[in-house]
C-alpha cells in the first residue's frame, strides 16, 4: 500500500521496499526514522525549490547515507559516508542501476557531511543533504511549513534525538578517528572521545617531507 507523509508519497518499488527492510534491520531506530525523515524532508525541500529529481534515489540516498554508523556496515578504514555510498552502489547494483543514477546516490552519500559543495548538484545529492541538514542541523527549519515538520516528525518521532544523534555519530566514528580530519566530525570527537587531537592543516604543511 502506497505510504504518503506531508503530502510525500514513499517509493513502493521493490527495490525501496528492500532498501528500507535493509536499514531497519541494520540500523536502530534512531538512524532509520533519523534516515526516513531525511528523505521526507528532502523531497519537501525540493518541491518547494522546484526542483525535479528520481524520487526512488533520493529514497536509497537518504535510507543509506548513515549506514557507515551501524556495526554491520562501519569499517575502521575510511569515512563512514563512503562505507554508506559503497553499500548503496552495490545494493543498486544488484538491482540493475549503475552509471549516473548510481554516481548520483554515491556522490549523494559521501557528500552529505561537506558543507555547500553538495547543494550545488544535481538534486537528489543536493536533495539528501537538504534533509539531513534540516533534521540534524536545522538548517532550513522555517523552510518547511509547521504542519508538514508535525506530520514527518508524527510519522517518525524523534525522542531525545540531539543526544542520541550525537552518541551515534561518536560510536560510528571513535575507532577510526583519522577519518575525521578536515570535515565536521573532529567537532564530535573533540567533545566526546578524551584525548582526541584534530589534526591541523597547517602542521601536516609545515612538517612534510618537503624541504621548502
Amino acid at each position: 500500500m502506497t505510504e504518503t507523509i506531508a503530502g510525500v508519497r514513499i517509493p513502493d518499488s521493490a527495490l525501496a521496499r528492500e532498501a528500507t527492510e535493509l536499514v531497519r534491520d541494520a540500523a536502530p531506530p534512531l538512524l532509520f526514522d533519523h534516515s526516513r525523515r531525511v528523505f521526507l524532508f528532502g523531497a519537501l525541500r525540493g518541491r518547494e525549490q522546484g526542483l525535479e529529481f528520481d524520487p526512488e534515489l533520493l529514497y536509497v540516498g537518504a535510507m543509506f547515507h548513515d549506514l557507515g554508523l551501524t556495526e554491520r556496515f562501519r569499517r575502521t578504514d575510511q569515512r563512514f559516508e563512503i562505507d554508506g555510498a559503497d553499500e548503496a552502489r552495490s545494493f543498486l547494483a544488484r538491482h540493475g542501476i549503475t552509471g549516473d543514477g548510481a554516481d548520483r546516490v554515491w556522490t549523494a552519500i559521501a557528500l552529505h557531511t561537506t558543507p555547500e559543495i553538495p547543494l550545488h548538484m544535481a538534486p537528489e545529492v543536493a536533495l539528501v543533504t537538504r534533509g539531513v541538514e534540516l533534521d540534524v542541523l536545522g538548517i532550513g527549519y522555517h523552510a518547511v511549513s509547521d504542519a508538514d515538520r508535525a506530520a514527518v516528525v508524527e510519522a517518525h518521532p524523534r525522542p531525545d534525538f540531539k543526544d542520541g544523534i550525537l552518541a551515534a555519530f561518536t560510536d560510528g566514528i571513535k575507532d577510526r578517528p583519522e577519518t575525521a580530519f578536515g570535515n565536521v566530525k573532529a567537532d564530535v570527537l573533540a567533545h566526546f572521545v578524551p584525548g582526541f587531537r584534530r589534526g591541523d592543516f597547517v602542521e601536516i604543511i609545515q612538517h612534510s617531507d618537503w624541504p621548502e
